[in-house]
């Protein structure tokens, strides 16, 4: 039998993260030039973002890089994870949890070091969908069609059984360039129209070819 699935981002779309500021407000109290934190843990962060780079090992390269305190230290990354967090769609999140069952479901995103962790306790992601792929823990990140082709496999589902939800431009781009549907995330009523009506089509149409 033909699985139809669905393939949700966390950040802009289960989560709503908007800038909180928390850099620049850092930048301010260390006297700091704007862009100098993320030009001086830009490296941190993209190993965080692959996993190549441990929590622990994290935080020692940002008391290092900015010379902060322990206390300081942790202060930060608690400013960090805060915007990284954001706070739960909880309307697209309960239609989402209706779907069980239905079809498969996943997420698929460009994560941190320690997300899952977090997000587990916070949201229930885990509950929420049948897989979860991380960036930090595959070493592969959205628009690298490698991503969208593991989640694939992750879920034991055709790419073009698919639809994938996003709300960056060049990852809906990359995802149909490995043949899944794709929806550019704006607002939850569209998106949940779109996720119905893909679900509505069924498989033999879901085969047909994709139309712009």
């Amino acid at each position: 039998m033909t699985t139809t699935c669905v393939i949700l981002d966390i950040g802009g779309v289960l989560e709503f993260t908007p800038d909180t500021g928390w850099v620049q407000r850092w930048e301010q109290r260390l006297h700091l030039p704007p862009g100098t934190v993320n030009a001086r843990m830009h490296d941190v962060w993209h190993a965080g973002s692959l996993g190549t780079i441990s929590e622990r090992d994290v935080h020692d390269q940002l008391a290092t890089r900015l010379d902060l305190s322990t206390a300081d230290t942790d202060a930060f990354m608690a400013d960090l994870w805060t915007e990284y967090l954001g706070t739960p769609n909880n309307e697209l999140i309960d239609y989402v949890r209706g779907l069980r069952g239905h079809c498969r479901l996943g997420i698929l995103s460009n994560s941190f070091v320690g997300a899952r962790e977090r997000e587990t306790t916070l949201y229930h992601f885990d509950e929420l969908v049948d897989e979860i792929v991380y960036s930090h823990e595959t070493g592969i990140e959205k628009p690298d069609p490698r991503a969208f082709e593991t989640v694939c496999a992750t879920l034991d589902v055709q790419p073009e059984h698919c639809l994938f939800i996003d709300d960056v431009a060049v990852n809906i781009a990359a995802a149909q360039s490995t043949g899944m549907h794709a929806h550019l995330f704006e607002d939850n009523p569209r998106t949940i129209t779109r996720i119905a009506a893909h679900l509505s089509a069924g498989p033999s149409l879901l085969e047909q070819p994709r139309l712009a």
